[in-house]
């Protein structure tokens, strides 16, 4: 007996790569399996991203030639996640061959979307935001790895970053019963996890938007007492909501990895009152100076924007002078794009492209020389590694991470995927480590 099988790219974020394997597992209880490749799938379905103008270029490419694939009227197209939900019914104006288009609040209707669209031979688009939170406990569906799994415990922003989309195509926030989340927390670790990563477009800011919940910190804490949890980790994180009550976490909870993920997005004050986000440079810099003084060996990585609308070369070089003070483990840089109803994108003052691509270059190079410097700082010293399994580069060693997010290769059995070891540090490189197990 042959099952249909679906095709799915995921473009974007960690939230994305969470939305598709649930969509899996809902399209998995009708039938439906996996192929990694599109040509002879019967579904061929994309999760897109649009923060960036890149991402939504790079789907548009792949749905072209994904449309040249579907000559048979029992192959189906869907489009889910960001675009679809910022585009709707406009998708088809450029591509006509479409046949389901659902956005991110409609991902639980997807194997409904899929069934209607063969029945009846007509589009199906669902763009409302009416999901509950997905979870994979209780409902028979797989996890991505069963070492390492995401949990998302918040969706929405209320923030309005002059710049961002998020809040029109992720809607309003809004925090997850902090019951379901432990419940979910507890069927992950039953099932094997040993790290988890906590979800949210700004998890600093759960349990805000009900009454008689716990805040963030509190839910951290909670976490930190499953049995059988060896790691936590969360993204992302916005300054404006980063605690002192959050900062000690860091120093009190040893399930909690050793790194956070802060978006700066520019170092000058006068832009990141343009940007709407809510701090200053020193602000900012006074947080570091705080996870620091709690957690000395914290990683600390961040997000900068490049080229914003009236950013002059005073604003780039403050972003410069930060990135060399704060000493980043590692970051990324992105060339500002204007984006759908932003009020950036209503700006007439622009940066050149030119102008844009020299900035970005500048600054990669500058973090490019911190971050081996930093790494090779590293050499002698050793970590503990959760073990992922075998390094695709090199069938004889094994990779992983350690609490401070560094990819660590050494030589080992497979029989460690899973384990925590202790690996000396051996030879460092930009993005990875070379290790030996002690």
């Amino acid at each position: 007996m042959s099952f249909p099988s679906v095709y799915l790219k995921t473009f974007g974020c960690q939230m994305n790569v969470n939305d598709s394997q649930h969509m899996l597992n809902l399209l998995a209880a009708h039938g439906y399996v996996p192929t990694p490749t599109p040509d002879k799938a019967d579904l061929l379905l994309v999760n897109t991203c649009s923060v960036r103008e890149k991402s939504e270029q790079k789907f548009y490419s792949l749905l072209g030639r994904l449309i040249s694939l579907r000559k048979s009227a029992s192959v189906l197209l869907c489009v889910g996640g960001c675009v679809a939900q910022q585009e709707g019914e406009k998708l088809l104006e450029r591509f006509p061959y479409v046949d389901v288009i659902f956005g991110t609040g409609s991902i639980s209707r997807l194997p409904m979307l899929v069934e209607k669209a063969r029945k009846t031979g007509k589009v199906q688009i669902d763009t409302s935001f009416e999901d509950e939170f997905l979870s994979v406990a209780g409902s028979n569906g797989s996890i991505a790895s069963d070492i390492k799994a995401f949990l998302t415990i918040m969706k929405g922003c209320n923030n309005f970053c002059s710049f961002c989309v998020v809040p029109y195509v992720r809607g309003r926030e809004k925090s997850r019963p902090s019951g379901e989340i432990l419940r979910e927390a507890e069927h992950l670790v039953g099932s094997g996890v040993k790290e988890i990563t906590l979800l949210g477009q700004n998890v600093n800011s759960y349990g805000q938007t009900c009454s008689g919940e716990v805040t963030f910190p509190e839910l951290l804490r909670k976490i930190n007492g499953i049995p059988g949890l060896h790691r936590i980790r969360f993204t992302t994180s916005h300054p404006k909501d980063l605690s002192q009550d959050l900062i000690r976490c860091f120093g009190e909870l040893e399930k909690l990895c050793p790194h956070l993920h802060l978006p700066l997005q520019s170092g000058s004050t006068r832009i990141l009152k343009m940007m709407n986000r809510g701090y200053t440079r020193e602000g900012y810099r006074d947080l570091i100076q705080r996870l620091r003084a709690v957690c000395p060996h914290i990683a600390i990585t961040t997000d900068i924007i490049v080229g914003f609308p009236g950013e002059t070369e005073t604003d780039f070089q403050e972003t410069v002078d930060i990135v060399h003070e704060i000493e980043y483990d590692e970051f990324y840089s992105f060339k500002y794009s204007d984006r759908p109803n932003t009020r950036a994108s209503k700006s007439l003052t622009k940066v050149s492209d030119k102008e844009k691509a020299r900035r970005l270059s500048l600054l990669q190079e500058v973090q490019k020389h911190i971050t081996l410097r930093k790494n090779r700082r590293l050499v002698g010293n050793t970590a503990e590694v959760l073990v992922e399994g075998c390094s695709k580069t090199n069938a004889k060693r094994l990779t992983g991470r350690s609490g401070s997010n560094k990819v660590i290769n050494f030589e080992g059995l497979p029989e460690l995927r899973g384990k925590l070891v202790q690996v000396e540090i051996t030879e460092a490189f930009l993005h990875s480590f070379l290790g030996r197990r002690v």
